[in-house]
């Protein structure tokens, strides 16, 4: 059983309190550029940052595990590593290494679904994310297996394509489609039967989480399953036709809709004996559609039929769950996370978020694990999430978290207590400025009624982010400045950022400190760090504790 050395001068505190602002980033542009941080008014947190031990957190790139410092940290590899302590390579570094050097097509599951295709002269699918985001998928993987499949002569392939909008410039979708249809037609024009058949916004149809709204699975479902939509003769003509439309609408949240033949019949129906495989790398909005596909006797969606096809995830998104039984690339083995240790020292452990980040503070959290530990020594709380866009109610539900979070620090029962707020990513990553700064200043007062209660319950509190969002909300130049549209007006940003996260410690009593001294900073040093604060010295491996013991 894993245990932990006591530090031999004990503990800090007997309560700490970990609060992770999801997307809440730093940076020293001001608000003129974009930044929501700097111009919303959180007396509480700023005065926090700037009168209390702080510092900043690496939380993007090589830090969280991603393939380069050119990727952008997201909100399950942050977790991640904050609740293990270490950096392991994540999902997009996986894909693309098992992809060079040529394993993903040696291993069974590949070969697997080719042949299927072959002996019963059936349709190859590809379902995912269509952009180079990197943090659920990558264009460049799917290029990867379209031409690998071709070279093992599959002969006819559909792709059912998830626009983006949120990971990458908001209206972009375009820009991915046109040189990709190009690409498609040098296949064609070699004979290959292939093309676009269905298609819409990630946040309309397909990439539910959670089980926040099974309702957008069904419509995925219809859509790349059944064939049932608006019909367009090419996935350009829908996405044009959308935006004149409604000009407003981005590209996460684009309708539905279904490529169809010349007499307006659906090309690329998923029927018995296809292939499918969903190109997704990261997990959370990638279970549903798997389970979808997977389980016959699903409640949480009506399906007219359930076609018996071979269907792989590109990674398999819960090791618990099996969810999927078949998988191309193995994902990170992450073990000996913090919250196992703390269960077997019998450290009580409270985590609470709303239904949008709750998976990131146990699942995630917890190494990629489902359940508990020791169940008997750890509560987790979800406060369901509205089914709305969040820049129309950007408070979300923080209000109903922070009333669990008084009552759980007031009860005394959990030495560590985790909390994720959302705001700062969900309503930033709707590329609102607006919404996004109301959001922050609703946190800031939710903050306040923290700070008082661990002043009460003489409560160590720490907070930080996962990653960077809602400190940039428009897209820069490389000179750092604002890009603008025709009309004058800055070009939103719906995706993460590259910017370093604050961690700041607040000590009722006023004693404790960080260390200044260590140089390489990054969400992996915030395990030890909470290890060290109830008395712990963090096991081999693990990143130092940012506490200067001295």
């Amino acid at each position: 059983m894993l245990t932990l050395k006591k530090h031999p001068n004990g503990p800090l505190t007997k309560q700490v309190l970990l609060i992770v602002l999801d997307g809440v980033g730093y940076t020293e542009q001001g608000y003129q550029n974009g930044n929501a941080v700097a111009k919303a008014n959180m007396p509480v947190l700023k005065g926090l940052w700037e009168n209390h031990p702080t510092v900043l957190l690496k939380a993007h790139g090589t830090a969280v595990g991603m393939p380069s410092d050119e990727d952008m940290g997201n909100s399950e590899v942050g977790h991640n590593v904050l609740g293990s302590g270490r950096i392991f390579d994540q999902g997009a570094k996986l894909v693309s290494q098992s992809i060079e050097n040529g394993s993903l097509f040696q291993g069974p599951i590949w070969k697997k679904m080719v042949s299927n295709c072959i002996q019963n002269e059936s349709n190859f699918h590809f379902l995912g994310l269509f952009s180079d985001g990197n943090v659920h998928s990558h264009i460049h993987h799917l290029k990867a297996l379209i031409d690998q499949a071709i070279k093992e002569n599959i002969k006819k392939i559909r792709l059912h394509i998830l626009l983006d909008g949120r990971d990458v410039p908001e209206k972009s979708a375009l820009d991915y489609l046109i040189p990709f249809e190009t690409y498609l037609e040098t296949y064609r024009k070699a004979g290959i039967d292939i093309c676009i058949a269905s298609g819409g916004g990630r946040m309309e149809l397909t990439m539910d989480r959670y089980d926040a709204d099974w309702s957008m699975v069904e419509r995925g479902w219809n859509h790349h399953v059944e064939g049932e939509g608006r019909i367009f003769a090419s996935a350009k003509e829908a996405i044009e036709t959308f935006r004149t439309e409604n000009p407003s609408v981005i590209d996460q949240y684009l309708p539905g809709f279904v490529i169809g033949d010349s007499i307006g019949d659906p090309i690329g129906k998923i029927l018995d004996n296809d292939s499918v495989v969903f190109f997704n790398f990261r997990g959370d909005r990638s279970i549903e559609i798997s389970r979808a596909f997977t389980e016959e006797n699903l409640t949480q969606l009506n399906r007219k039929r359930f076609p018996k096809v071979e269907f792989a995830g590109m990674m398999q998104y819960d090791g618990d769950l099996f969810i999927p039984k078949q998988y191309l690339v193995a994902p990170p083995a992450i073990d000996r996370t913090m919250g196992e240790y703390f269960a077997n020292e019998g450290i009580a452990q409270y985590a609470l978020s709303e239904t949008q980040k709750f998976g990131h503070v146990t699942f995630f959290w917890n190494g990629n694990k489902s359940g508990y530990f020791n169940q008997n020594l750890e509560t987790y709380e979800e406060i369901k999430s509205d089914i709305i866009p969040f820049d129309q109610k950007p408070e979300m539900k923080a209000k109903e978290i922070t009333d669990n979070l008084v009552l759980a620090l007031t009860s005394h029962k959990f030495p560590f207590l985790r909390v994720n707020y959302a705001n700062g990513d969900m309503v930033g990553h709707t590329g609102n400025m607006d919404a996004t700064v109301k959001g922050l200043e609703y946190l800031d007062l939710c903050l306040d009624r923290i700070k008082k209660i661990c002043d009460e319950t003489n409560t160590v509190l720490c907070i930080t982010a996962d990653h960077g969002n809602a400190d940039e909300m428009y897209q820069l130049d490389k000179k750092g400045n604002a890009q603008t549209a025709k009309d004058g007006k800055p070009v939103p940003k719906t995706s993460h950022t590259l910017n370093p996260v604050q961690f700041v410690l607040y000590d009722p009593q006023g004693k404790i400190q960080l260390n200044s001294t260590i140089t390489e900073k990054g969400l992996a040093n915030v395990a030890a760090t909470m290890m060290d604060l109830l008395g712990f010295i963090a096991p081999d491996g693990y990143h130092p504790s940012l506490i200067n013991r001295n």
